[in-house]
């Protein structure tokens, strides 16, 4: 016998079904790329965690199987991201009797404004959302915004607003090294002490915490790189687990999250001070991911001073720290050629005025950083450490967010405009093997950034590849610090050049003027 209920709310659906009564309702509606979620009440013998939920969602032509969990309080979810517009309809399957055969259907329609679905790797070394449209990667992180009381998260959502920032590094865990954290915990407490409680069950409240938190980030259009292990836990024993308890964490997370369209997985910060796993016991818990995801999110492990292979098939993009290989374009787009996948220098030390090396950084270092990375067809993310005048040891945004206080982030804004209007999907190196310093699409355009040089003039020279002569181009000269552009008179007609086979110019105007001033950009563009 089916047993259906429906509540349509905004871009998600809940549907409630009892053991025993339900009010029948029409099917509910939801945008494509939105959250289906059938929950049902039911009693458990044993314990809940252990219960198999899984339901089926198809449309005729597609079928998903999405794994379901336990939320407390006698109530299981399945979260569904419906890829396609058009009728769907489910079916459960379960051990427990009161969960099994259960059944449904719902309309997914077309998206509202704003939804451009989830994020995915493109033309190998860039990203954009299922419908096409670019996806310009301007980071951040702050690991644990989600785990501060609720007026520092909020704060935190509404400073986000401000900025151009669209993707942001966080953690599951709480890390009390560089925050302090609202006491909530992510495991059924036993006792008082710091490992009194139980690793086969879980806290619903804590993890609603985390949903709730993915949730509001999606409404702004930001994407949660969601954090899986960290190195930094030091009391609670979450980074000294079993395999078993492992895995059992990541089915738990990602059947709750993985439906969200603006998660990304992480599989670790820092993975290699991690000494309790191997990079076997990474492989596997990678593909533990992969499997039990049936959305298909972005996966990648941040590393600190040794690399995880990258090449490696359940690697969907690279995450990487490494300061000194944005100090120029050059060393940013090697890390393109060695793996042949996206690239994002997720950590490149942090703006700030820390004692410690990573964070102080200068607001001009930062977004250094994130110019010399897109030259190289790369990208970057930012943070920030600059604690509250007798704050907490942390109190700063990389730690806790809040409100962000440094310079680089204006700029960052400005950074984005210049991609935005730059090509689709993304910009790659142009002569890499020859240190031309360009980044662009050849023969279209060109974006030569100078960072800390100060030159007075550019020689207008642009390598040869899809050049034959004639062709006529506009420049820009752009002040990346004071967030300007100002236009060249004019424009340039190219031809060969007639001392070497390997660049063209136009022999009317071999040069443009610059200010002598540092953080100076040149953006060379098509017009005809």
């Amino acid at each position: 016998m089916t047993r259906r209920g429906a509540l349509a709310t905004g871009g998600a659906m809940a549907v409630g079904v009892t053991a025993n009564a339900v009010t029948a309702q029409a099917p509910a509606a939801i945008e494509r790329w939105g959250v289906a979620e059938p929950w049902f009440r039911a009693a458990a013998p044993g314990n809940p965690f252990d219960v198999m939920l899984k339901a089926s969602f198809t449309n005729g032509t597609t079928t998903v199987v999405v794994p379901g969990f336990y939320d407390g309080d006698e109530v299981f979810r399945v979260r569904f991201s419906p890829p396609e517009v058009g009728t769907w309809s489910w079916r459960t399957e379960s051990d427990l009797a009161a969960l099994d055969g259960r059944e449904g259907r719902f309309e997914a329609v077309d998206p509202s404004p704003g939804n451009h679905g989830p994020v995915g790797v493109v033309a190998g070394y860039h990203f954009a959302h299922a419908d096409g449209t670019p996806f310009r990667q301007i980071g951040t992180t702050s690991y644990g915004w989600p785990h501060q009381p609720e007026a520092r998260r909020c704060q935190t959502l509404e400073t986000l607003k401000k900025t151009a920032f669209n993707k942001i590094r966080m953690l599951v865990f709480p890390n009390t090294s560089v925050a302090t954290n609202e006491p909530l915990h992510p495991y059924e407490r036993t006792g008082e002490g710091d490992r009194d409680h139980d690793l086969t069950r879980f806290n619903p409240a804590f993890f609603r915490r985390l949903d709730d938190c993915v949730r509001a980030l999606g409404d702004q259009g930001i994407q949660a790189d969601v954090i899986l292990f960290h190195p930094y836990d030091g009391k609670h024993g979450f980074d000294e687990m079993t395999p078993e308890e492992d895995e059992r964490y990541l089915r738990y997370v990602v059947a709750r999250l993985s439906a969200y369209r603006n998660v990304w997985w992480s599989l670790a910060n820092e993975f290699d001070i991690l000494k309790s796993k191997t990079d076997e016991d990474w492989d596997r818990l990678f593909q533990v991911v992969q499997a039990a995801d049936p959305h298909g999110r972005l996966r990648s492990i941040h590393n600190w001073r040794r690399y995880y292979d990258n090449g490696k098939p359940w690697v969907t993009h690279s995450s990487i720290q490494n300061g000194s290989a944005v100090l120029d374009d050059v060393r940013a787009e090697t890390y393109r050629s060695v793996w042949k996948k996206a690239v994002v220098f997720d950590e490149v030390c942090y703006e700030g005025n820390l004692d410690e090396r990573w964070g102080d950084l200068t607001g001009e270092q930062m977004v250094r950083a994130f110019w010399h990375g897109l030259v190289g067809g790369t990208y970057v993310g930012h943070s920030e450490c600059f604690p509250k005048p007798g704050g907490t040891a942390g109190g700063f945004w990389l730690g806790e967010g809040g409100e962000l206080r440094g310079e680089s982030w204006p700029r960052l804004a400005f950074l984005k405009s210049v991609m935005e209007a730059g090509p689709t999907p993304g910009i790659d190196p142009i002569d890499k093997w020859w240190e031309q310093r360009l980044g662009g699409v050849a023969g279209g355009y060109y974006l030569r950034y100078f960072g800390d040089e100060a030159p007075s003039e550019w020689t207008v020279d642009l390598p040869r590849d899809e050049l034959t002569g004639g062709e006529r181009f506009r420049i820009d000269v752009l002040d990346t610090w004071n967030m300007t552009i100002t236009p060249v008179d004019g424009a340039f007609v190219m031809q060969k050049r007639a001392d070497t086979k390997y660049f063209f110019h136009d022999p009317a105007r071999p040069t443009i003027p610059l200010p002598g001033r540092k953080w100076m950009a040149v953006r060379v563009m098509r017009i005809d």
